[in-house]
């Protein structure tokens, strides 16, 4: 009888008449589908939640802000949580080859980013400016290390238990939810603004690692059989020789520029948010932003996810174009209506689409890769893939440092030039079904 509820349940879900439709995975595999794709529902639901809680634009900077922390700090907190889960992946790959079951290396990650996260709260109760500074980004470091190990596992195991076109759903899914979660945070957070800002922040923290050990916790139960594990032996030169794929492999190569330039539309919100401070700099307003992106994530994840489904290269279009749109619409509104920013809804609102944009690409992305490949050649796109696009965030994230010289509002443009041209190259990539 539970095994026939997990089906309906399934059914329901991933709108499959057949729940045992399989496609790109492993027979036996293909029996574990409908349990498999409820954990990880919710184990991608608790993670993604925990996420949230811990964002670098908003979360870290206000803790560090009440702890005094010098502002060179506060720089380095994006570049580290992104790049720095990105950069090793070549030599991390070459670790989890070694391993037929692969979903442990999910699990310790996401234990490893609980504990960073309850020490970055012993940091706020014990040290104050510079050591405090350098105790939370040396926390960051290893936090963003772990997050490495789960992403190389996260996309091999989900390929190899959940079967083609189902995957986009199960993600939209999961982050629609989250989305939800982050936007009920994002309104208390709203309606306790009066409070002192690091009880909330400290709050948030807490929440944000326990989020962390129940998605462990989920994932720890997902039934996966042993997988490939050809060149286990060759170590991290081998893994590094795995860059030829770059030049050899025409497809993946151009779906990796096309997400180089379609990381415009994380690099550019920072920007949306400081040119809404200029009008008015309260927490409030942060406390709306975050709730604005989370209601973006609950409306539109679900719908980017069945898309994902269909043709996940046609998303990763659509996506760009509306990154692009948005973007010059701010840009002309800065430029030229600057007095319609003095409305407080506008720019929360622009923010709504860019973060629906954001999701797209996000989804897009993900699912393109997953369906790309199968076995060990997955884990190698995607540790070359994560490891350049590492690289390239530290340069493309360079662009802020124009701030200086140019207005906020044309740092926005110059983004959405970018992803513009990752809408051209998105509609040329070959689609994967």
């Amino acid at each position: 009888m539970k095994k026939l509820n997990k089906e309906q349940i399934y059914k329901r879900l991933s709108n499959e008449e057949d729940a045992r439709a399989c496609k790109a995975i492993d027979a036996n595999a293909c029996r574990q589908v409908p349990g498999n794709f409820i954990i990880l529902l919710f184990s991608q639901l608790f993670s993604k939640f925990a996420d949230a809680l811990l964002n670098p634009k908003i979360t870290l900077p206000w803790l560090m802000q009440s702890l005094n922390v010098p502002a060179s700090f506060i720089a380095w907190l994006v570049p580290i949580r992104e790049s720095g889960s990105m950069l090793p992946q070549l030599a991390i790959a070459s670790f989890v080859r070694k391993l037929p079951i692969r979903k442990w290396v999910w699990v310790i990650g996401a234990c490893v980013q609980s504990l960073c996260i309850l020490a970055m709260v012993g940091v706020a109760f014990t040290l104050q400016g510079t050591p405090a500074g350098y105790a939370i980004i040396s926390l960051l470091i290893l936090f963003s290390l772990a997050r490495g190990f789960n992403s190389v596992a996260a996309k091999d195991v989900l390929g190899k238990v959940i079967p083609k076109q189902q995957r986009g759903n199960l993600s939209g899914l999961a982050a629609s939810i989250a989305g939800f979660a982050t936007l009920t945070f994002g309104l208390m957070m709203w309606f306790f603004s009066q409070q002192k800002d690091q009880d909330i922040v400290i709050t948030a923290l807490l929440l944000g690692a326990f989020m962390w050990l129940i998605a462990a916790f989920f994932y720890a139960q997902i039934n996966e059989y042993s997988g490939a594990t050809e060149g286990a032996n060759n170590g991290l030169l081998h893994a590094l020789a795995k860059l030829r794929i770059l030049y050899q492999d025409t497809q993946f190569a151009h779906f990796v520029i096309t997400r180089a330039l379609l990381l415009c539309s994380a690099l550019s919100a920072p920007f949306y948010i400081i040119l809404a401070s200029k009008q008015s700099f309260e927490f409030s307003l942060l406390a709306t932003f975050i709730a604005v992106s989370g209601f973006a994530s609950l409306v539109s994840a679900p719908i980017w996810g069945r898309l994902s489904d269909l043709s996940s290269q046609r998303v990763l279009v659509l996506s760009a174009v509306l990154v692009t749109i948005n973007g010059l619409a701010v840009f002309v509104i800065a430029t030229w209506y600057g007095d319609l920013l003095l409305n407080w809804w506008l720019m929360p609102m622009l923010y709504f689409l860019l973060s629906v944009a954001h999701q797209g690409v996000r989804l897009g992305r993900k699912t393109y890769l997953v369906d790309m490949a199968e076995g060990n050649k997955r884990t190698d796109y995607v540790s070359v893939s994560n490891t350049v696009i590492g690289i390239l965030l530290l340069m493309l994230g360079s662009i802020g440092l124009l701030e200086s010289f140019v207005s906020t509002a044309e740092l926005i443009l110059l983004y959405s030039v970018l992803g513009f041209i990752g809408a051209i190259s998105a509609f040329f990539l070959p689609q994967t079904k």
